[in-house]
């Protein structure tokens, strides 16, 4: 199944298609791997805070942002205590794709909004913001190298990067890098959610790039000089609905709907193997996933639970499966 620019405003996911791993490979219950430390295992997020993301960098605090007005919240991981630490732009506003560098600099994709957004992690306060893409374009999600911040639009064959100067200063407007993505990279129709998360190769020379429309959904191997994709063979993995997804060492963890599946890459990202398939009952369609030390962090989204006010959202940990 697919997921139209339609259903995402409403907030009503696609949730279609099972993930079925290969011959050989394992499935697992969070429950039965060991866990360690008195960290809480469940972070909870403000009332009717509607997360799309996560992301952790070397401090112990997790970062999401809100579908819902763009607002970004601060979880402690050790405490649980949350923060709200940017109020977002208010109705008709939302981020999708959130991530921290190693300078503490939180990148967030801006949606149909057409922007970048890049926010002090420990104060709130807006560094920078970008206006990019075509009329249609939904920034969607996000990685960050050591070079620059790299961004998916979901409904066009296109992605943003933000290069860092020497001293990894941002760039200014005029800097900011559009790569039209080539090779075998299929592109759905403009109504239609195409590429979603965004992660670097172990080697850190290309991109990984999910398209959801291609093959029942697929991963894709991008070279960032050129735009030339080349798909990554998965077995008979697909990714309908992965989103947020992430890179530990040279395991890709892609969370969707239900479950969680782990993909063993070879160093340079053009092949890959399905190795584990993660369930929870604590699971309620993960969207995201980020690591920290041996625990794996999750976002629930709630897809297709219509948000409210109220509505609760969290995230969920379990420790590192692979």
């Amino acid at each position: 199944m697919t997921t139209t620019r339609r259903g995402f405003l409403g907030l009503g996911a696609a949730l279609g298609g099972a993930v079925v791993l290969g011959a050989g490979q394992g499935t697992a219950r969070a429950a039965d791997v060991r866990s360690r430390g008195a960290w809480p295992t469940t972070l909870n997020l403000p009332d009717g805070f509607h997360p799309a993301d996560i992301t952790i960098g070397r401090q112990p605090y997790a970062y999401f942002a809100s579908l819902l007005g763009g607002a970004v919240c601060r979880v402690s991981l050790a405490s649980g205590q949350n923060e709200v630490i940017y109020p977002g732009l208010g109705d008709g506003y939302m981020a999708i794709g959130i991530q921290v560098d190693d300078r503490g600099r939180l990148f967030v994709a801006g949606g149909w909004g057409r922007t970048i957004t890049v926010i002090d992690a420990a104060s709130g306060a807006v560094l920078k913001t970008y206006e990019v893409g075509i009329p249609h374009s939904c920034v969607n999600h996000v990685t960050v190298t050591p070079e620059g911040a790299w961004f998916t639009d979901a409904c066009n064959g296109l992605l943003f990067g933000l290069p860092f100067g020497p001293d990894g200063s941002l760039p200014g407007q005029d800097e900011v890098v559009t790569l039209n993505l080539s090779g075998e990279w299929v592109q759905g129709p403009q109504d239609v959610i195409t590429s979603a998360g965004v992660a670097p190769t172990p080697d850190g020379r290309g991109l990984l790039v999910v398209n959801q429309f291609t093959g029942g959904g697929t991963l894709f191997r991008i070279d960032r000089t050129t735009g030339s994709a080349r798909r990554v063979p998965l077995g008979d993995l697909k990714l309908p609905t992965a989103n947020g997804i992430t890179l530990h060492g040279r395991t890709l963890y892609t969370p969707q709907q239900t479950d969680l599946t782990a993909v063993r890459l070879d160093r340079t990202g053009h092949n890959g193997s399905p190795v584990l398939r993660l369930t929870d009952p604590r699971f309620d369609t993960p969207c995201a996933a980020a690591v920290y030390g041996e625990r794996l962090y999750l976002a629930n989204s709630r897809f297709p639970l219509p948000p409210t006010p109220t509505t609760k959202y969290n995230a969920v940990s379990i420790p590192l499966p692979v």
